[in-house]
Protein backbone atom coordinates (compact mmCIF):
# COMPACT_ATOMS: atom_id res chain seq x y z
CA UNK A 1 0.00 0.00 0.00
CA UNK A 2 2.92 2.34 0.44
CA UNK A 3 4.45 2.15 -3.11
CA UNK A 4 1.25 2.07 -4.45
CA UNK A 5 0.25 5.63 -2.29
CA UNK A 6 3.69 6.40 -3.48
CA UNK A 7 2.55 6.40 -7.00
CA UNK A 8 -0.47 8.82 -6.04
CA UNK A 9 2.34 11.46 -4.89
CA UNK A 10 4.11 10.93 -8.02
CA UNK A 11 0.98 11.27 -10.22
CA UNK A 12 0.26 14.59 -8.16
CA UNK A 13 3.65 16.24 -8.46
CA UNK A 14 2.43 18.37 -11.03
CA UNK A 15 -0.94 19.10 -9.59
CA UNK A 16 -2.09 20.94 -12.68
CA UNK A 17 -3.11 18.15 -14.69
CA UNK A 18 -5.09 16.42 -12.10
CA UNK A 19 -6.42 19.27 -9.56
CA UNK A 20 -5.83 23.06 -11.04
CA UNK A 21 -6.66 22.03 -14.44
CA UNK A 22 -10.32 20.69 -14.14
CA UNK A 23 -11.43 23.44 -11.27
CA UNK A 24 -9.99 26.37 -13.74
CA UNK A 25 -12.11 24.42 -16.99
CA UNK A 26 -15.19 24.48 -14.19
CA UNK A 27 -15.24 27.92 -12.87
CA UNK A 28 -14.12 29.13 -16.03
CA UNK A 29 -17.19 27.66 -17.62
CA UNK A 30 -19.20 28.84 -15.09
CA UNK A 31 -18.44 32.32 -15.32
CA UNK A 32 -18.87 32.76 -19.18
CA UNK A 33 -22.29 30.80 -18.54
CA UNK A 34 -23.44 33.58 -15.88
CA UNK A 35 -22.09 36.09 -17.95
CA UNK A 36 -24.56 34.77 -20.53
CA UNK A 37 -27.44 34.09 -18.12
CA UNK A 38 -27.00 37.68 -17.32
CA UNK A 39 -27.15 39.25 -20.90
CA UNK A 40 -30.10 36.90 -21.35
CA UNK A 41 -31.73 38.43 -18.27
CA UNK A 42 -30.73 42.07 -19.08
CA UNK A 43 -32.95 41.41 -22.70
CA UNK A 44 -36.24 40.69 -20.53
CA UNK A 45 -36.11 37.12 -20.48
CA UNK A 46 -37.00 35.34 -17.38
CA UNK A 47 -37.39 31.91 -18.28
CA UNK A 48 -35.25 28.83 -17.22
CA UNK A 49 -31.71 29.03 -18.27
CA UNK A 50 -29.70 25.82 -18.80
CA UNK A 51 -26.18 25.94 -19.87
CA UNK A 52 -24.10 22.87 -21.06
CA UNK A 53 -20.69 24.32 -19.88
CA UNK A 54 -20.86 21.93 -16.78
CA UNK A 55 -19.86 19.04 -18.88
CA UNK A 56 -16.08 20.40 -19.91
CA UNK A 57 -14.19 19.35 -17.24
CA UNK A 58 -15.70 16.24 -17.25
CA UNK A 59 -14.77 15.36 -20.96
CA UNK A 60 -10.70 16.73 -19.59
CA UNK A 61 -11.05 14.01 -17.66
CA UNK A 62 -10.92 11.73 -21.10
CA UNK A 63 -6.91 13.80 -21.39
CA UNK A 64 -6.12 13.23 -17.56
CA UNK A 65 -6.43 9.14 -18.46
CA UNK A 66 -4.47 9.77 -21.60
CA UNK A 67 -1.69 11.72 -19.84
CA UNK A 68 -1.76 9.68 -16.84
CA UNK A 69 0.05 6.75 -18.93
CA UNK A 70 2.17 8.43 -21.28
CA UNK A 71 3.53 11.48 -18.63
CA UNK A 72 4.43 9.03 -15.88
CA UNK A 73 4.51 5.87 -16.71
CA UNK A 74 8.32 5.07 -18.12
CA UNK A 75 9.17 7.72 -15.44
CA UNK A 76 7.71 4.65 -12.73
CA UNK A 77 9.18 1.87 -14.17
CA UNK A 78 12.50 3.82 -14.21
CA UNK A 79 11.74 3.92 -10.38
CA UNK A 80 11.11 0.23 -9.87
CA UNK A 81 7.57 0.58 -9.74
CA UNK A 82 5.21 -2.44 -10.53
CA UNK A 83 2.63 -2.08 -12.86
CA UNK A 84 0.25 -3.26 -10.71
CA UNK A 85 1.16 -0.81 -8.42
CA UNK A 86 1.29 2.14 -10.72
CA UNK A 87 -1.78 0.75 -12.20
CA UNK A 88 -3.82 1.07 -8.39
CA UNK A 89 -1.74 3.64 -7.74
CA UNK A 90 -3.32 5.49 -10.98
CA UNK A 91 -6.49 4.59 -9.99
CA UNK A 92 -6.95 5.44 -6.79
CA UNK A 93 -5.56 8.98 -7.96
CA UNK A 94 -8.23 9.67 -10.23
CA UNK A 95 -11.19 8.18 -7.99
CA UNK A 96 -9.64 11.16 -5.34
CA UNK A 97 -9.64 13.83 -8.57
CA UNK A 98 -13.32 12.20 -9.21
CA UNK A 99 -14.56 12.96 -5.53
CA UNK A 100 -13.68 16.40 -5.33
CA UNK A 101 -15.00 17.49 -8.45
CA UNK A 102 -18.07 15.63 -8.05
CA UNK A 103 -18.18 17.20 -4.24
CA UNK A 104 -17.79 20.34 -6.12
CA UNK A 105 -20.84 19.87 -7.86
CA UNK A 106 -23.07 18.94 -5.13
CA UNK A 107 -22.05 22.14 -3.51
CA UNK A 108 -22.47 23.74 -6.64
CA UNK A 109 -26.16 22.61 -7.49
CA UNK A 110 -27.22 23.19 -3.71
CA UNK A 111 -26.05 26.67 -3.85
CA UNK A 112 -28.04 27.46 -7.21
CA UNK A 113 -31.40 25.53 -5.55
CA UNK A 114 -31.03 28.03 -2.75
CA UNK A 115 -30.58 31.39 -4.88
CA UNK A 116 -33.06 30.33 -7.25
CA UNK A 117 -30.39 29.61 -10.16
CA UNK A 118 -28.05 33.10 -8.62
CA UNK A 119 -31.56 34.76 -8.62
CA UNK A 120 -31.45 34.65 -12.49
CA UNK A 121 -33.20 31.36 -13.09
CA UNK A 122 -30.09 30.09 -14.77
CA UNK A 123 -28.77 26.28 -14.37
CA UNK A 124 -25.66 25.25 -14.37
CA UNK A 125 -24.71 22.36 -11.74
CA UNK A 126 -28.52 21.28 -11.01
CA UNK A 127 -30.18 19.32 -13.49
CA UNK A 128 -33.55 18.00 -12.56
CA UNK A 129 -33.16 14.43 -13.94
CA UNK A 130 -29.69 14.15 -12.18
CA UNK A 131 -30.75 14.81 -9.22
CA UNK A 132 -33.94 13.51 -8.78
CA UNK A 133 -32.84 10.64 -5.91
CA UNK A 134 -30.94 14.09 -4.08
CA UNK A 135 -27.63 15.25 -3.66
CA UNK A 136 -25.90 11.90 -2.86
CA UNK A 137 -27.28 10.20 -6.02
CA UNK A 138 -26.26 13.33 -8.02
CA UNK A 139 -22.54 13.14 -6.78
CA UNK A 140 -22.42 9.34 -7.62
CA UNK A 141 -23.79 10.09 -11.07
CA UNK A 142 -20.70 13.23 -11.72
CA UNK A 143 -18.31 10.63 -10.34
CA UNK A 144 -19.23 7.86 -12.55
CA UNK A 145 -18.86 10.06 -15.44
CA UNK A 146 -15.38 11.72 -14.67
CA UNK A 147 -14.20 8.04 -14.07
CA UNK A 148 -15.76 6.44 -16.48
CA UNK A 149 -13.51 9.16 -19.07
CA UNK A 150 -10.56 8.95 -17.07
CA UNK A 151 -10.72 5.13 -17.91
CA UNK A 152 -11.28 5.25 -21.38
CA UNK A 153 -8.88 7.49 -21.82
CA UNK A 154 -5.58 5.37 -19.66
CA UNK A 155 -7.40 2.15 -21.60
CA UNK A 156 -6.50 3.73 -24.92
CA UNK A 157 -3.38 4.94 -23.94
CA UNK A 158 -2.37 1.29 -22.78
CA UNK A 159 -3.59 0.14 -26.27
CA UNK A 160 -0.92 2.75 -27.77
CA UNK A 161 1.64 1.57 -25.56
CA UNK A 162 1.13 -1.56 -25.90
CA UNK A 163 0.10 -2.11 -30.29
CA UNK A 164 1.13 1.31 -31.56
CA UNK A 165 -0.87 3.90 -33.15
CA UNK A 166 -2.31 1.94 -36.23
CA UNK A 167 -3.65 -0.85 -34.14
CA UNK A 168 -5.46 2.22 -31.72
CA UNK A 169 -6.85 4.10 -34.37
CA UNK A 170 -8.08 0.66 -35.54
CA UNK A 171 -9.34 -0.39 -32.20
CA UNK A 172 -11.30 3.35 -31.61
CA UNK A 173 -12.75 3.18 -35.29
CA UNK A 174 -14.08 -0.66 -34.53
CA UNK A 175 -15.80 0.70 -31.32
CA UNK A 176 -17.30 3.84 -33.43
CA UNK A 177 -18.77 0.64 -36.09
CA UNK A 178 -19.80 -1.20 -33.20
CA UNK A 179 -21.98 1.25 -31.50
CA UNK A 180 -23.32 1.91 -34.80
CA UNK A 181 -24.50 -1.36 -35.36
CA UNK A 182 -26.02 -1.19 -32.44
CA UNK A 183 -27.86 1.82 -33.23
CA UNK A 184 -29.09 0.21 -36.77
CA UNK A 185 -30.14 -2.87 -34.58
CA UNK A 186 -32.11 -1.17 -32.39
CA UNK A 187 -33.74 1.22 -35.13
CA UNK A 188 -34.59 -1.85 -37.04
CA UNK A 189 -35.83 -4.00 -34.58
CA UNK A 190 -38.60 -0.47 -33.21
CA UNK A 191 -36.77 -0.92 -29.74
CA UNK A 192 -36.07 2.83 -29.14
CA UNK A 193 -39.41 2.78 -26.94
CA UNK A 194 -38.15 0.02 -25.15
CA UNK A 195 -35.12 1.92 -24.82
CA UNK A 196 -36.32 4.82 -23.72
CA UNK A 197 -38.65 3.50 -20.68
CA UNK A 198 -35.22 1.11 -19.75
CA UNK A 199 -33.44 4.62 -19.32
CA UNK A 200 -36.21 6.35 -17.63
CA UNK A 201 -37.38 3.60 -15.54
CA UNK A 202 -33.41 3.20 -14.42
CA UNK A 203 -32.80 6.99 -13.86
CA UNK A 204 -29.55 8.70 -13.68
CA UNK A 205 -28.40 7.06 -10.51
CA UNK A 206 -29.33 3.58 -12.03
CA UNK A 207 -27.32 4.32 -15.44
CA UNK A 208 -24.59 5.34 -13.19
CA UNK A 209 -23.86 2.56 -10.76
CA UNK A 210 -23.98 0.32 -14.37
CA UNK A 211 -21.43 2.67 -15.54
CA UNK A 212 -19.18 2.33 -12.63
CA UNK A 213 -19.64 -1.48 -13.32
CA UNK A 214 -18.90 -1.19 -16.94
CA UNK A 215 -15.45 1.07 -16.00
CA UNK A 216 -14.34 -1.32 -13.25
CA UNK A 217 -14.25 -4.49 -15.86
CA UNK A 218 -12.49 -1.54 -18.62
CA UNK A 219 -9.96 -0.60 -15.93
CA UNK A 220 -9.43 -4.28 -15.45
CA UNK A 221 -8.61 -4.76 -18.96
CA UNK A 222 -6.24 -1.78 -19.49
CA UNK A 223 -4.04 -3.74 -16.21
CA UNK A 224 -4.02 -6.63 -18.69
CA UNK A 225 -2.63 -4.14 -21.30
CA UNK A 226 -0.42 -2.12 -19.13
CA UNK A 227 1.66 -5.77 -17.93
CA UNK A 228 3.20 -6.02 -21.51
CA UNK A 229 3.01 -2.20 -22.77
CA UNK A 230 6.71 -0.75 -23.51
CA UNK A 231 7.61 2.22 -21.24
Amino acid sequence: MSRTLNVVRMQLINRQTFVWIPLIILFGSLGISLALYGIIQSAGASGVKIGGGVQAPLWYFLAIGVQALTRTFPFSQAMSVTRREFWSGTLLTAVGTAVLLSAVFVVGGLVEQATGGYGMNGWFFFMPWVWDAGALAAGVVYFAIAMSFFVIGFWAATVYKRFGATVTTLTLVGVGVGLVVIVWLVTVTGSWPTVVEAVTRAGALGLALVGLVLTAGLAASAFRTLRHAMP
